[in-house]
């Protein structure tokens, strides 16, 4: 409006020009018009696809079977697959099948309320073990067992449902990688290498299924399933990533879901997905590691690490150094204990385990250690599985958004953030780097928000979170309105649903059970910190949610 003032009369000629403007776009925005016109009638093209597919499974159903004996789910643990269109636009194009399993409910038929379906996060995370929790009687969730089949499933790519893979198994977990810290120039040129043969041995290897991957479309999957269960809306638990697959589901069918909680939550907003999202991820995991080193120092009795945080840090940037110079075993330099120790950040359920397993060593004894950071080459099931997990962790995000493709830009923004946070900024860096030479589009988040239809969806964190910072459950909090809070404060284990906290449980139970959630958000006070122990627990064996 001030422009528009001080030109005074000749306003007329400004209006004008904004006139031709309207009528003979630029080259520039005529492509953006293009697009926008595009996208728009591949939408609709999905929409109508989905629907499609949806209808046809409902005819369908699942042919639920006895699981297959090397899947390792036991009776009575049922599994079946759900067919979906490779892409939605085509739904009379290729075919996918995903794998899904099940377990009955426990209650009466008057306690029945349908299918619960689980997503553990990843991307890349398996939910097939969810029924379990039935099963094996989780005291945490035998109320709601009384009212839901618990369903889990391999979303696309994943395991039973056509995996991908990116290079060969028994090559990705080999060791001992270059630390991921660089030295030099040299180092970062090595591992730009490294994440574009990656990127392109994805292209190679899954090329066909690579554009596809995404979460929108696993949300459309999510769609078919609903249906192929005979299920008129969606019961969902999403953990992790499972929680932004929960939010685009949310999006795309509002008028689909029952009852949605999600825990640990990714923030959806599209300036975060995929790129800062990582960024954000590696200042979290400083702190929580700080919490962590308290811990064991406070432990020092047990452990006999440091009394105190800075004597913890200076014997891991010691233990970090020998590695370094000569890896332990011969198999686990930086790299590797970069990627087993981040298991205490992530869960504190670990803590003791991770502790145990250095202080072993700091006493003389290395077994453990490389036991539990060092790779096993004769699991080849669990080597295929890892890297199998790995893909569509890559595959997914590179292919959800667009990624900066300036080498400068992420040599900057990952140096500034190393000097705040040395813990895993660098490790995370070259993970995602792949992302900066994708072989295929990328394409553009879902705007997360509400829909019409869309009831109250309840929202758990822990204030500590290093995995999914909690600005990412504030975010999604905003956007969904109606949507209720409950924040574990003065905690930090990712998956706050798998702990032992009656202010959390009661109230997920009442959620699923009723619908109903308190009428403000809440806080509760933390789960019991770990105990220290020194029992032997390999992390490997532990049944962790899958995320990265």
């Amino acid at each position: 409006m001030r422009k528009t003032a001080a030109l005074g009369a000749a306003g007329t000629l400004v209006s004008g020009a904004l006139l031709a403007g309207a009528i003979t776009a630029t080259p520039a925005q005529a492509g953006e018009q293009h697009q926008r016109g595009a996208a728009e009638a591949r939408g609709v093209a999905e929409a109508r696809g989905v629907a499609t597919a949806a209808a046809r499974a409902a005819k369908k159903g699942i042919d639920w079977q006895d699981c297959p004996a090397d899947w390792n789910l036991k009776s009575p643990v049922q599994c079946g697959y759900v067919t979906v269109p490779v892409d939605y636009a085509k739904p009379n194009g290729r075919t996918i099948k995903i794998a899904v399993d099940r377990a009955r409910s426990t209650g009466g038929k008057e306690q029945r309320q349908g299918s619960l379906l689980y997503n553990p996060g990843g991307p890349g995370g398996s939910g097939m073990k969810f029924p379990t929790r039935i099963t094996t009687k989780n005291p945490l969730w035998a109320k709601t067992a009384k009212a839901y089949d618990f369903v889990g499933f391999d979303p696309r790519g994943v395991g039973h449902s056509a995996p991908i893979s990116c290079m060969d198994p028994q090559e990705f977990v080999k060791a001992p990688k270059a630390d991921p810290v660089p030295d030099s120039e040299a180092d970062k040129r090595a591992q730009r290498k490294l994440a574009k043969q990656y990127a392109d041995g994805c292209a190679e290897r899954s090329g066909r299924l690579l554009p596809h991957m995404t979460t929108a479309n696993t949300a459309r999957d999510i769609d078919v399933i609903r249906a192929a269960l005979g299920e008129k809306k969606l019961n969902y638990l999403g953990v992790s990533y499972g929680t932004y697959l929960g939010a685009v589901y949310a999006t795309l069918f509002p008028g689909h879901v029952r009852r949605m909680l999600v825990d640990s939550v990714v923030d959806p907003s599209r300036e975060k997905i995929w790129y800062q999202a990582n960024l954000d991820q590696d200042i979290a995991f400083e702190t929580r590691w700080g919490d962590w080193k308290k811990w064991v120092a406070k432990n020092d009795a047990t452990y006999h690490i440091g009394d105190t945080p800075k004597k913890v840090q200076a014997a891991w940037e010691k233990l970090r150094a020998t590695a370094k110079k000569k890896p332990i075993g011969g198999v686990v330099g930086p790299a590797e204990l970069t990627g087993y120790f981040q298991n205490a950040p992530y869960y504190d359920d670990v803590w003791a385990s991770v502790a145990q397993v250095w202080s072993a060593y700091r006493a003389g004894d290395s077994k453990p250690l490389v036991e539990n950071a060092g790779p096993n080459l004769k699991d080849t099931a669990g080597n295929i599985s890892a890297e199998n997990g790995n893909a569509v962790y890559t595959a997914v995000e590179c292919t959800d958004t667009k990624w900066p493709t300036s080498w400068r830009k992420w040599d900057r923004d990952n140096t500034r953030i190393h000097q705040r946070a040395p813990f895993m900024t660098w490790s995370n860096a070259w993970m995602n780097l792949p992302c900066a030479t994708w072989p295929v589009k990328q394409q553009r988040p879902v705007d997360v928000k509400t829909g019409k239809g869309l009831p109250n969806v309840l929202i758990v964190q822990s204030a500590r979170d290093a995995a999914t910072p909690y600005g990412g459950a504030v975010e999604l909090h905003r956007r969904l309105k109606g949507s209720r809070m409950i924040t574990e404060r003065d905690a930090g284990s990712h998956g706050v649903t798998g702990e032992v906290n009656p202010c959390i449980n009661k109230r997920v139970d009442t959620y699923f059970l009723t619908g109903k959630t308190d009428a403000k958000d809440v806080t509760c006070a933390p789960h019991a910190t770990p105990e220290p122990s020194t029992a032997k627990a390999l992390v490997g064996a532990l049944d962790l949610p899958a995320v990265h």
